[in-house]
């Protein structure tokens, strides 16, 4: 099952796109509503869709066009939407793979920072027996205030030195009243990061962070497949510049979901009832890595097939800073 969120008029709706006619979901005015209701009912997802019909069809390729399709879960209160994500959990491409094997025999005490958090997700990322393995990197992107929606601009701040795609999988999560954690489903992500900050230091990794990002635009309820392969593109003026695949799925990473998902959700501060989470993966393929810098007006598309429609977005340069040095008053 496949589901989006969209405006229809004056109202924002629910809807199911993965039949042979997309519908709205009856009684439905947002993602997380319908996610609490399942919830309150103690059944699934999938089952509280099902047991409300189908209602009014639409044109959903029109909604697209008209940038009407909304990110497939928000909070109307931004700061109950937590965006976060994990690091160097994806085993990348056989070539990238077989170079870092090389590095990592050279011995631990020749390995950069990275390199040894890589091998330790090698090692331990997929716990055998009861209980958690090792933990990732992690990292905070914003709350709901930074999502773009599918078909936007990712506004790149002045001070930005870069503004690049990270083509990933994500989780979706609706904290529940008792303050278990419930996962939605997937859908595909742009973490839009600043590599070049990134490469000054690694401890500026979370300035790079801190950028706009979009998801979607549907959400798949269930289960990750083991492996799911797509396509990341980078188009200027019209014409495709850039191309490559990218693979995500546990039989493609170092850690397991349900891994990542722990060493989340074990801080309290995750476990706030009614908060909603947005939990990117990890990526394996950029433009950046090989030489390419975006520039404004560039178009950046994800695409998955288990996921439907692509995701879609632009780049638009800030001309002017938000905040100006000395802005800070004094009371």
């Amino acid at each position: 099952m496949r589901l989006i969120q969209l405006e229809l008029g004056s109202s924002r709706a629910v809807a199911r796109v993965d039949g042979a006619k997309p519908a709205v979901v009856p009684g439905a005015k947002s993602m997380l509503e319908l996610a609490q209701s399942a919830i309150a009912a103690k059944r699934s997802l999938t089952a509280e869709v099902e047991s409300r019909g189908a209602g009014e069809s639409f044109d959903y390729e029109a909604a697209l066009a008209g940038g009407r399709v909304l990110p497939p879960l928000d909070h109307s209160d931004p700061t109950h939407c937590w965006i976060t994500g994990t690091g160097l959990t994806h085993l990348g491409s056989a070539e990238a793979r077989d170079k870092m094997h090389v590095k990592l025999g050279a011995g631990d005490e020749n390995l950069t920072d990275s390199l040894k958090m890589f091998k330790m997700g090698l090692e331990g990322g997929k716990p055998k027996g009861a209980g958690a393995g090792v933990q990732p990197e992690w990292f905070y992107k914003g709350d709901g205030t930074a999502l773009v929606r599918p078909g936007g601009a990712f506004p790149m701040p002045a001070f930005a030195q870069d503004g690049g795609e990270e083509p990933e999988v994500v989780g979706l999560y609706v904290v529940g009243p008792d303050g278990k954690p419930f996962r939605l489903g997937f859908c595909l992500g742009n973490e839009f990061s600043d590599h070049v900050t990134e490469r000054v230091n690694y401890l500026w990794l979370a300035h790079s962070k801190l950028r706009a990002c979009s998801i979607g635009p549907e959400l798949r309820v269930g289960a990750l497949p083991e492996h799911v392969d797509g396509d990341s593109r980078l188009i200027r003026n019209g014409k495709v510049i850039w191309t490559k695949p990218f693979l995500s799925g546990e039989k493609n990473m170092s850690h397991t979901i349900a891994n990542l998902e722990y060493h989340h959700f074990k801080y309290t501060q995750f476990r706030h009832p009614g908060d909603v989470h947005i939990h990117y993966f990890g990526a394996a393929t950029l433009s950046f890595a090989d030489g390419i810098r975006t520039e404004p007006g560039d178009m950046f598309e994800i695409e998955m097939k288990e996921f439907g429609a692509p995701l879609r977005n632009t780049l638009a340069k800030k001309s002017a800073e938000d905040f100006a040095y000395g802005g800070v008053a004094v009371l």
